[in-house]
């Protein structure tokens, strides 16, 4: 999937699966935007910081968590990029609640 990290549309950013489900391991999205529920460049510090903070943390290999870094950190990445990395998040959130039921139900 491609984010737009611009008005204009014309720098994107790539995110996998795999990263959102990275982020949804951790809920990294939760809590970031500002108290009217806004995305500006302090949410993005905020979960940058919140990212090398479990990297710091992880007895184990964090190799997931450097992974979703390339998009974090990514030099096009600002507010907008991460308001529409949330919305991209988001909508494949819902997806995966709709396709969920029906997988239960093939397995039954």
């Amino acid at each position: 999937m491609k984010i737009n990290a611009n008005a204009s549309g014309t720098r994107t950013i790539e995110v996998t699966e795999e990263q959102l489900q990275i982020i949804r391991k951790y809920s990294l999205l939760d809590r970031i935007t500002d108290s009217l529920g806004r995305v500006n460049e302090d949410s993005l510090g905020k979960l940058r910081l919140t990212v090398r903070a479990l990297i710091a943390s992880q007895q184990m290999d964090a190799k997931e968590l450097l992974d979703l870094c390339t998009v974090l950190y990514d030099e096009n990445m600002k507010a907008l990029g991460l308001a529409n990395l949330m919305t991209c998040y988001n909508n494949w959130l819902q997806k995966q609640y709709k396709e969920q039921p029906a997988e239960e139900s093939q397995d039954a």
